[in-house]
């Protein structure tokens, strides 16, 4: 089954997004299966967890309503195609892993055409059929073919928040508390702490 989402969304989160990519077209359909998997949720309960910082997550942002602002979008840096979703209210969520064999054999010729550098013309155009390709590909695929469903059963995380802000001992800046270090007596950020800890 094609992608569910109405065309003029689709249109909206590309205008969002900057550009039409296969990146945010994985994103598009993550979105649409979160949607139709926990249906009627309010955005302040929705929650999404992404471990990547590609594309996608700007779909995610444009059609959830899941944000870093209001603190129901939450990246872990693992580099991972891998998002989850809760409920904060039920407690009902689910991770969605792609499955990389989505693809096809479009992705091993992109990935040689884009790993040779400077492209000539004819090149350039093939690889831009074949991101036309694979657009069009992850768009149509069936979800279960795009995704691995995984259940959760920790808690959803807990709504942002507001902490006291410090005052930096070397830059002066005030800064989160929770983002603050102790090092040799004094309250620093996290710049500065590197900085000065030549461990990290």
């Amino acid at each position: 089954m094609s992608c569910q989402i109405e065309p003029t969304k689709i249109e909206a989160t590309i205008a969002f997004h900057g550009h039409s990519c296969p990146g945010l077209a994985i994103g598009i359909r993550a979105a649409e299966i979160a949607l139709r998997e926990l249906p009627g949720v309010d955005q302040a309960d929705l929650v999404c967890v992404t471990e990547t910082d590609m594309c996608g997550v700007d779909a995610i942002q444009f059609l959830t309503g899941c944000t870093y602002g209001k603190g129901n979008l939450i990246h872990r840096d693992c580099g991972k195609l891998a998002f989850s979703f809760h409920d904060r209210r039920s407690g009902r969520g689910f991770r969605l892993v792609f499955n990389q064999q989505a693809r096809g054999e479009l992705h091993r010729e992109m990935v040689a055409l884009m790993g040779k550098g400077l492209l000539a013309e004819t090149e350039q155009q093939r690889l831009q059929a074949l991101r036309a390709e694979m657009q069009q590909r992850l768009m149509t695929l069936p979800a279960d073919e795009l995704f691995a469903v995984q259940p959760l059963d920790q808690a959803p995380p807990r709504p942002a928040r507001v902490l006291q802000s410090l005052v930096c001992d070397d830059c002066g800046e005030s800064t989160m508390e929770s983002r603050t270090r102790r090092f040799a007596g004094r309250t620093l950020c996290i710049p500065c702490f590197a900085r000065i800890e030549q461990k990290i």
